[in-house]
């Protein structure tokens, strides 16, 4: 007897990130310690000194706190928030699946916005809801048609709606005053806020202010704030009722003891991560301007990380690799003429910049 998923998962396809390919790379005979890696968002600093020593006072012996307990009054402080509006998770990828399990099911409607994180388009195949989506084109600079958005929204009624700020792969950002009219225009909806890289915007606007009365999910990452990649650490801000309801849902034990000592160390490290911020502003400004040198332009960014033209981004990112350097293709963006850089230390965005000088130099596409 054949047995058979749930319709809605059957023939899901997986979610493409950013990140090493180990299996790609055992395949091409590239050692991963060998690749420079500017492909995933994160903070290529490194995590704070006195991390390991943090760590090692985590009771592995024991089962962690499901409700991060300690960690959630810090954050709660920090934010000038409850601790009752935040919910701990493996990543912000768990809480984009909780939420989407909690919140909507089949026969709901949900807005992405796009290009957008692949994870959003899961949940909601996950859960059993139908998408409808808006694009930026790049014939608008990417720049979010707010009033298409707002009409949208009217004439669909969403379930929910998925929106990052700043938005990956783009790096681009809303002002407070049209995600105000969103979230206005869906008062009716749960919106999700993805604020992942908030940390390494410009002159970033809070949006913690907006939870009370509204439907609204901010989520936010600890692991590319502080580098904590193989730890799995996010959060999200809501008001009460609905962390409640993700809570409910969420698996007992989810992040652990070693991630949430981890978390609670990091949250005294606000200068470490100033730092890094204003040596990451340094690294795009340069990438920026030694791209354009090279007739390559990348999207206006605020974010860490940016996109550019490229012509074949699957050729570019094969060709790069070979020189044991990685960008993120954006094929699965609905972007294959474009890759994502996240800036890196500045000797290492050097090399970048001498790797695709060698490319095009040798005729390859650039």
């Amino acid at each position: 007897m054949s047995l058979l998923p749930r319709f809605e998962v059957q023939d899901m396809a997986s979610c493409q990130h950013g990140g090493i390919d180990y299996a790609e790379l055992e395949a091409l005979g590239i050692a991963p310690e060998g690749v420079l890696d500017f492909s995933a968002n994160l903070n290529p600093f490194g995590p704070p000194p006195g991390i390991k020593e943090a760590m090692s006072k985590a009771d592995i012996a024991c089962y962690p706190d499901s409700k991060a307990t300690n960690l959630r009054r810090l954050l709660a402080d920090k934010l000038q928030v409850k601790a009752e509006n935040i919910l701990i998770g493996s990543g912000a990828t768990e809480l984009i699946r909780l939420v989407a399990l909690a919140y909507f099911g089949r026969g709901d409607l949900v807005l992405i916005i796009e290009p957008a994180f692949g994870e959003y388009q899961v949940a909601c195949q996950i859960s059993g809801a139908s998408v409808i989506k808006q694009r930026r084109y790049a014939e608008s600079g990417f720049q979010l048609n707010i009033e298409e958005t707002i009409k949208l929204i009217h004439r669909h009624r969403p379930k929910g709606i998925f929106i990052d700020n700043p938005n990956n792969p783009t790096g681009q950002c809303l002002s407070r005053a049209e995600f105000g009219r969103l979230i206005d225009a869906g008062k009716d909806s749960l919106v999700v806020l993805d604020e992942a890289y908030i940390a390494f915007i410009d002159n970033a606007w809070s949006s913690l202010d907006m939870i009370e009365g509204k439907n609204l999910l901010i989520l936010r990452s600890m692991t590319k704030d502080y580098a904590l990649a193989g730890l799995r650490l996010g959060y999200g801000v809501a008001r009460r009722e609905i962390i409640a309801t993700m809570g409910c849902l969420c698996p007992p034990w989810n992040v652990n003891a070693v991630a949430q000592q981890a978390g609670i160390m990091v949250l005294g490290e606000g200068e470490y991560l100033k730092r890094c911020q204003a040596e990451l502003r340094r690294a795009r400004s340069y990438l920026v301007a030694e791209l354009s040198r090279l007739r390559l332009s990348p999207i206006p960014s605020a974010a860490n990380f940016f996109s550019v033209e490229v012509g074949n981004a699957a050729e570019f990112r094969h060709n790069l690799l070979q020189k044991r350097i990685l960008v993120r293709d954006c094929a699965s963006f609905g972007l294959p003429g474009y890759v994502r850089i996240a800036s890196r230390t500045l000797p290492e965005c050097r090399r970048l910049v001498t790797a695709i000088k060698e490319m095009m130099d040798a005729g390859h596409q650039a």
